[in-house]
């Protein structure tokens, strides 16, 4: 027989509701959040592609969207099959070790999504600041310590939110008013004292996201008096082309993440389905668009693009 006292530390496992208050369009919601899906998974996976084929693609630009490419892969196929399910087939229950899988996955390709975009401004800065020393600096082995940076710091920051979880005892609270696990949701479950869980939450986010914002504001504001500049209006527009992927996709990455992380814990007042469904959103819309922005926004993925389908359907 199992102890008694290990069944009140660690539910067997919790029941996720999805979105509270929106259950009768729990169907429509989960179609167009399927169909984002898709389109993430078919749009990121042409990335990685037609990058992966394509010898002119094969610079430190395109390789750290393959990275993000791959990261919003992994982030959205850490929620997305799950939360279906909840929507389409009523299975709400995960199991704890699941829930905590769930939870490490989101917390750390988030991370790691934002450690790259910290990359990609750099890349940017050195190509637009410091142009004649861009392959000298950048190498290959400097952008392979780059995102291994980008996936080591939020792994170390993350793995602690397993023994903060594993510490505390959950008592009869097991349903999580979310459509998937993070760190603070599950934590609220908790009959014991949490301060400590907020307050490396909180620090742990601040270290990520303020540094992340801080480091590409610095980027960008050097990026932006070297434009102003340029001798000519043909070469401002230019150079403000070839960041205006990156500063697209930064927006749709950090609004909704930081809007989703301030209401967890300020907006009392916000109606608790619109936190959950902007949560859910903020999963899959990133992955979603950021393939087609870089699709549309960059020249050469576009045309790399067009030519290998051009070559499917000549063949």
């Amino acid at each position: 027989m199992g102890d008694p006292n290990q069944s009140s530390l660690y539910p067997a496992s919790f029941t996720l509701l999805g979105i509270p208050g929106l259950e009768e369009a729990h169907t429509w919601i989960a179609f167009l959040i399927c169909l984002m899906y898709v389109t993430a998974l078919a749009g990121n996976s042409i990335m990685l592609l037609v990058i992966g084929r394509e010898p002119g693609l094969h610079s430190p630009m395109f390789f750290f969207i393959c990275f993000l490419s791959t990261t919003d892969i992994f982030l959205s196929s850490a929620t997305i099959p799950k939360m279906l399910a909840i929507m389409w087939l009523q299975a709400r229950e995960i199991s704890f070790d699941s829930c905590i899988a769930q939870m490490v996955f989101i917390h750390l390709f988030t991370g790691v999504e934002s450690g790259i975009l910290v990359a990609m401004a750099f890349d940017r800065y050195m190509a637009i600041c410091r142009p004649l020393r861009y392959r000298v600096i950048l190498t290959d082995r400097l952008v392979v310590k780059l995102g291994l940076t980008a996936l080591l710091r939020p792994l170390l920051i993350v793995l602690p939110f397993i023994l903060l979880i594993k510490r505390l005892h959950f008592c009869k609270a097991t349903i999580l008013p979310h459509s998937y696990c993070e760190h603070m949701g599950i934590a609220k479950l908790a009959c014991s004292d949490i301060r400590v869980n907020v307050v490396y939450g909180l620090t742990g986010a601040l270290l990520v996201f303020s540094v992340d914002l801080v480091l590409i504001g610095l980027s960008y504001s050097l990026i932006l008096r070297a434009v102003l500049r340029l001798p000519t209006k043909e070469a401002r527009v230019k150079a403000f082309s070839t960041c205006g992927s990156h500063v697209s996709v930064m927006m749709v990455f950090y609004t909704p993440a930081l809007f989703s992380f301030l209401t967890h814990r300020f907006g009392h007042h916000v109606p608790r389905f619109v936190h959950i469904l902007l949560a859910n959103f903020y999963v899959v819309l990133p992955p979603m668009l950021n393939p087609i922005i870089y699709g549309v926004k960059t020249k050469q993925i576009r045309e790399s693009i067009l030519r290998t389908f051009q070559k499917k359907r000549s063949n």
